[in-house]
């Protein structure tokens, strides 16, 4: 991975600083039901999952009910994720014809991933299977990152509203959080990504000669839409090992700066949206300001290290 400079993180800052304003009003019209540049596109597709799942987005749960809806969800997805992986051996997409992953590390890794932290205690590139990767660890990584921000939300309409009796429909945030907030930016981010270099394929890996007259094993994969997510969620889990340390998830300076741009765009908007909702936007920098303060000290200390 590119080396990262005072110039570099004056930029990711300047970026991060033109971003806040714009993403953090988006977030709070997206989880209002307001009308985005995206609703006429991605309108009849919510109404349609609506309808399919017999919701309705009028209806709002009181905090109880809202915990346990979140609650079982990600209850479900760690079942699932873990079954996943004890039989990836048995399933598509696996051409170099990997085994299943043993109880405890299925078990770890699903639970790590459906709840955003995303321990790795393997390699992605010698453990999982492509279907495991893309329907397993990027899949739990959306709806992680919407899991996150429907809490926050949560939180949010419960400081603004004060004696409220409700604080939102989880599913309603969920549904709004992934379709119009995390699917377009990593659409757009991986197609970028694709654009520099970063593989995107469902191909068997490359064997190759080397200079020497051996053989190398190159991984490949559909990385760049799971570099997507991995960055824009928080989530880690990077396709291969090493994560952004790789070529194949970071093959420029440019991607490195935009891997940065993807990891605190949501975190630093967040804070605007806060500001937003309860009314008052000077509430928002504050919170931003004093994250930034935190996030400069520890890098200041890193380099001083």
């Amino acid at each position: 991975m590119s080396v990262v400079g005072w110039g570099q993180i004056g930029l990711l800052a300047l970026l991060i600083g033109v971003l806040v304003k714009p993403l953090g009003g988006y977030l709070a019209r997206v989880y209002a039901g307001e009308r985005t540049v995206l609703k006429p596109i991605l309108g009849p597709i919510e109404t349609a999952l609506y309808r399919l799942a017999g919701l309705d987005a009028s209806v709002e749960q009181k905090w109880p009910e809202y915990a346990v809806a979140l609650l079982v969800f990600n209850a479900v997805g760690t079942v699932a994720l873990y079954l996943l992986l004890r039989i990836q051996g048995l399933l598509p997409l696996n051409p170099q014809q990997l085994s299943a992953l043993s109880p405890d590390l299925a078990f770890d890794t699903a639970l790590s991933f459906v709840t955003n932290t995303s321990w790795q205690s393997y390699s992605g590139e010698v453990t999982l299977s492509y279907l495991a990767q893309m329907v397993g660890i990027a899949v739990q990584s959306f709806l992680s990152a919407a899991t996150g921000m429907a809490v926050a939300m949560a939180l949010i309409r419960g400081f603004a509203r004060r004696s409220a009796s409700t604080i939102g429909n989880f599913w309603i945030d969920l549904t709004r959080g992934t379709l119009y907030v995390l699917l377009p930016i990593c659409v757009a981010a991986a197609v970028f990504f694709v654009a520099q270099g970063v593989p995107q394929t469902l191909a068997q890996y490359i064997e190759a000669k080397t200079i020497t007259g051996g053989t190398q094993l190159i991984a490949l994969g559909p990385v760049a839409t799971q570099e997507a997510i991995k960055l824009l969620s928080g989530d880690g889990g990077g396709f291969f090992n090493v994560n952004s340390a790789h070529p194949f998830e970071n093959p420029t300076p440019l991607t490195n700066l935009v891997e940065m741009v993807l990891i605190l765009s949501l975190g630093a908007a967040l804070t605007n949206t806060f500001g937003r909702m309860v009314g008052n936007e000077k509430q928002g920098w504050a919170l931003l300001a004093t994250m930034t303060i935190l996030f400069g000290l520890g890098v200041a200390g890193l380099y001083a290290c």
